[in-house]
């Protein structure tokens, strides 16, 4: 399993980000997947998901500022970021949800190494 985030980087506040994440060594249409953010100093925290058939899911923090999407075609999934804030300055992941657990309280399978998000002026 391969996980590969890109899109990252440094941003005004109020600016935008388009986050991908390339999938590989899985049936990637069959699996729910995610994003999760870790700020220095504190835990990983959840920030939305998305299940194979399309339906959505978003932490309160972030519900109409992020979309996320993803192209089975292409075994990629996407968090386009908009409206962005200091305090969404984190390494973002993207994960494969593990079967089973709610969206109030995801678990992950597999992370990827991450993007850096840093928003500032």
């Amino acid at each position: 399993v391969q996980l590969v985030e890109s899109g990252g980087g440094l941003v005004q506040p109020g600016g935008s980000l388009r986050l991908s994440c390339a999938a590989s060594g899985f049936t990637f249409s069959s699996y729910a997947m995610g994003w999760t953010r870790q700020v220095p100093g504190k835990g990983l925290g959840w920030v939305s998901g998305i299940y194979y058939d399309g339906t959505t899911y978003y932490a309160d923090s972030v519900k109409g500022r992020f979309t996320i999407s993803r192209d089975n075609a292409k075994n990629t999934v996407y968090l386009q970021m908009n409206s962005l804030k200091p305090e969404d300055t984190a390494v973002y992941y993207c994960a494969i949800k593990s079967r089973g657990s709610s969206w109030s309280n995801p678990r992950w399978d597999y992370w990827g190494q991450g993007t850096q998000v840093t928003v500032s002026s």
